[in-house]
């Protein structure tokens, strides 16, 4: 299923269909264990005046209403080598191959809901850096209980020469306005997502391409339900919460982002992530 926050509804697309909740509380309506089994029944008992042809929205929101986002690091070897070269001048980079290594793995808070963006949103590069990347990456939702419950994909705006100086300077390479999008949707299968399943990223300067590439799920060196599992070891979250499980793609160190730019983030079975760049 694919659960689309619009701005007047919810919309639940399931078998060629989509069925509309209007004056549904979003924050309740996903954060429910065994939510597949949970939208099923919903869709049941929708009203026929409520039941469509399968649509996609036009307009859609974050999927996200009172849920904080987090984000996972270096849980791909590709991002490990990223993070030891950008570091190199202030010798951090030993600390990046340590927790590729770790029992424990890297977690930190990427962005409060009221500064995540959605599909089509606009995405932000930081005045005062001068090298700027996208970090396509699969996002999970949590429900409160823990457990993980649906999808979506995830865009972690990285400044990168910001983290490279000194790895306490984590938060502000990472957490600003614009520096989170999320969406398109909240995809919620039936069974876990496949681990075959294709992570791509494309960006466009111009309306043309500059950089492409694509990971497997398999690539992470990490299990999602370990991720899950240690940020929620001594936190709490009422509403449930959105983690951002790490890149396994990332541009040439030749390669920054400019304003205007059209990033575009696909994840097999989920859907596309578009955001453009400005400052």
């Amino acid at each position: 299923m694919h659960v689309y926050r619009t701005p007047d509804s919810i919309l639940v697309n399931f078998s060629n269909k989509s069925y509309s909740f209007p004056d549904r509380d979003w924050d309740s309506f996903i954060n429910r264990p065994s939510l597949y089994s949970c939208l099923l029944e919903e869709i049941n008992n929708c009203p026929q005046a409520n039941q469509t042809e399968l649509t996609i929205p036009e307009t859609v929101l974050a999927p996200l209403n009172s849920q904080e986002v987090w984000a996972s690091g270096v849980t791909y070897l590709r991002s490990r080598e990223a993070r030891i070269e950008e570091a190199k001048d202030a010798t951090g980079g030993d600390f990046y191959s340590r927790v590729y290594d770790a029992e424990r793995p890297e977690l930190f808070f990427k962005a409060a809901p009221y500064r995540v963006t959605g599909h089509n949103g606009v995405v932000r590069i930081r005045k005062d850096s001068k090298w700027n990347v996208p970090e396509p990456e699969l996002t999970l939702f949590m429900c409160s209980e823990g457990s993980i419950e649906g999808y979506a994909i995830g865009n972690d705006m990285s400044s990168r020469d910001i983290e490279g100086e000194n790895p306490l300077y984590l938060p502000q390479a990472k957490c600003y306005d614009g520096a989170a999008a999320v969406g398109p949707c909240l995809y919620v299968p039936e069974s876990p997502i496949d681990q075959d399943t294709k992570i791509s990223l494309s960006i466009k300067r111009d309306d043309v391409e500059l950089f492409s590439d694509t990971i497997l799920l398999s690539k992470m060196k990490r299990s999602l339900s370990e991720l899950s599992s240690y940020l929620f070891r001594e936190m709490s979250f009422p509403k449930g919460v959105f983690l951002m499980t790490g890149t396994g793609i990332v541009p040439s160190d030749d390669f920054s982002l400019a304003v205007g730019d059209n990033i575009s983030i696909s994840i097999e079975g989920i859907g596309t992530l578009t955001n453009t760049v400005s400052q």
